[in-house]
């Protein structure tokens, strides 16, 4: 899910950051962890196991196999 509020008054914006803060928190506990890969920050590289879910470990197996030497990195990386 992506939660958005967006406006193009820039006074908005604090009550808009509260209501979708505030959206998202209400409905985390009901929804599984992880999200979708390409929404994913520089600085989520401790999401990625959570956003490929169960074919994680699959993934891995994979990347050693086929990129041992890690050369497609420039991503939300799955490490071989």
């Amino acid at each position: 899910m992506v939660v958005l509020a967006a406006s193009d008054d820039p006074s908005d914006d604090e009550a808009h950051t509260k209501w979708v803060r505030e959206y998202s928190d209400a409905v985390a506990p009901h929804s599984e962890p992880g999200g979708y890969i390409n929404f994913m920050d520089d600085d989520d590289d401790g999401r990625v196991r959570d956003n490929y879910g169960g074919n994680y470990d699959r993934l891995v197996e994979l990347k050693r196999r086929y990129d041992p030497d890690n050369f497609f990195r420039i991503n939300q990386n799955i490490a071989p």
